[in-house]
């Protein structure tokens, strides 16, 4: 088995105890779609979507897997790496956006994946990145502290300095530059890792993967039943906007993705179902909705 085959199988896993784990929160069914790319298409490779929209408890949760041969490396996975422009390259990972119906229930994003890249001259190189990263509408102390000690916990193994600088390149990537605001309460976030060899690299990513479940679940199943009304459905439409302009605009995997020729419904899948913007709109002082802007929309050191 090689390498790249470790990660199909590893990722695959993943993707199914995901799916299965929120199913049974929801109590509905993600619809499986196989999609495969052929050759004399942009990329190559194959993926499975898997998406349930309408739930009890998911609006739209989406959780995608592909693996993917390119000739040419797009724009935004060369940016940090110069001498990679124009290699050949492999990439799989598993992608997923949940939005909850419930405005107290936040919205949650994971990403886990491998890059492998192969210049005209000299040897192959790999790397691996992902992370996970909470975005409330309505905010709570005790789940953005929960969450990050999740994140804190599954990193500890792989060094002290893991956390501390993951947490802060979460805090850094997912801000809306246009708004000079971040996307929610972060989580961790890292790209081009390869410390330690492929068996760490590999290790330490698994290790974000397995922890997804532990660090999200809890918070759906406390949150998803809260009693709301107009007011708390009109604010997390609003919010919502935030979450498509942060993806379209800034996201590098959405980039990647649609500059590479991947699949656009797939790359999509992340966007919530309604949406909603209004012009300068304002929220009360001391209000709920105002916390939201002036406790967790905030860099802190949750934990």
């Amino acid at each position: 088995m090689t390498d790249v085959d470790m990660v199909r199988d590893y990722l695959l896993d993943l993707q199914e105890r995901i799916v299965t784990e929120f199913s049974s929160i929801d109590g509905g069914h993600f619809i499986k779609e196989k999609w495969k790319k052929e050759k004399g298409e942009p990329l190559q490779g194959d993926g499975i979507t898997r998406i349930m929209e309408g739930g009890s408890v998911f609006e739209r949760a989406g959780c995608g897997f592909s693996h993917v041969v390119g000739d040419k490396l797009p724009p935004s996975a060369t940016h940090n790496r110069p001498e990679l422009t124009g290699a050949a390259f492999e990439a799989l990972g598993v992608s997923l956006v949940f939005h909850p119906r419930n405005p107290y229930a936040p919205t949650v994003h994971m990403n886990v994946r491998m890059l492998a890249a192969i210049p005209a001259q000299g040897e192959p190189v790999f790397w691996f990145g992902g992370g996970m990263d909470l975005t409330p509408y309505y905010g709570f102390e005790e789940d953005a502290v929960f969450f990050h000690s999740v994140c804190k916990s599954t990193l500890e193994p792989f060094g002290a300095d893991k956390y501390p600088k993951f947490k802060t390149w979460c805090d850094e990537y997912f801000y809306l530059k246009h708004r000079n605001e971040q996307r929610g309460i972060g989580g961790i976030f890292f790209d081009d890792f390869s410390e330690g060899g492929f068996n760490n690299a590999f290790a330490m990513m698994s290790s974000v993967g397995d922890s997804f479940i532990d660090a999200y679940a809890p918070i759906l199943k406390i949150r998803k039943d809260t009693p709301y009304g107009e007011r708390e459905r009109d604010f997390q439409l609003y919010r919502r906007g935030r979450y498509v302009e942060f993806n379209l605009v800034w996201d590098r995997g959405t980039h990647f993705g649609l500059q590479s020729g991947g699949r656009t419904e797939s790359i999509l899948m992340s966007m919530p179902p309604l949406v909603a913007w209004a012009y300068q709109r304002q929220t009360k002082p001391g209000s709920p909705e105002d916390d939201l802007y002036t406790k967790f929309l905030v860099r802190r050191n949750w934990i």
